[in-house]
């Protein structure tokens, strides 16, 4: 019986889809601090993002399992999808803390997003639950936060959900973009390529 990963990156995200940019920083910050494992988390809905997700759960957590696949060091979570509801950090590392009861969590994220950290939902039981981990361009530098953290530089992609969104509407190939299996998945589902959710 194989021994359960102990240090585990959690990197939620709607993934609609997910892109070279999602497994590019998964993979940097599982060597930067000798992670055993990153899980990809699709949300079932966020508090903070006013877009609304064009791919049903079951297309994005395929999506992920795919993307996943590739690479030995990436496997997917679907508490959050499971759940329901608005997705909140806490439910999700609280839930992923059950799951795995002698792991230490990693919880990734835009140095950007880990600045509102106050402004999440039960804030303060969040630093009981995982360390943070800033992911910021080189250069910048993570506001001090109230919690055990970490911050790993990743130079900036040029990629977005968001852009593949668009370039499947207009017709254009998204394989520089997303790894060949999504943008098969991506073609054969017909996804995207209605009106865009702007």
């Amino acid at each position: 019986m194989p021994i359960a990963p102990q240090r585990i990156g959690v990197l939620g995200g709607t993934f609609d889809p997910i892109h070279d940019g999602h497994v590019t920083m998964a993979s940097k910050v599982r060597t930067a601090l000798a992670l055993d494992v990153v899980l990809l988390v699709p949300t079932h809905r966020q508090p903070f993002k006013a877009e609304a997700v064009t791919a049903s759960d079951d297309d994005r957590v395929a999506m992920c399992r795919l993307a996943a696949a590739e690479h030995d060091f990436l496997e997917v979570s679907t508490v959050d999808v499971e759940r329901g509801g608005t997705t909140y950090t806490v439910d999700t590392l609280t839930d992923l803390a059950r799951d795995f009861p002698d792991a230490q969590l990693f919880f990734i994220a835009g140095a950007d997003a880990l600045s509102r950290l106050g402004e999440w939902k039960d804030s303060a039981k969040l630093c009981t639950l995982a360390t943070f981990v800033g992911v910021a361009r080189p250069g910048h530098s993570l506001a001090q936060l109230d919690s055990p953290h970490s911050v790993v530089e990743i130079p900036a992609m040029a990629v977005s959900s968001t852009d593949v969104r668009r370039k499947v509407h207009e017709g254009d190939s998204v394989k520089s973009l997303v790894p060949d299996v999504v943008a098969d998945y991506i073609g054969e589902h017909n996804l995207y390529a209605g009106g865009l959710d702007e």
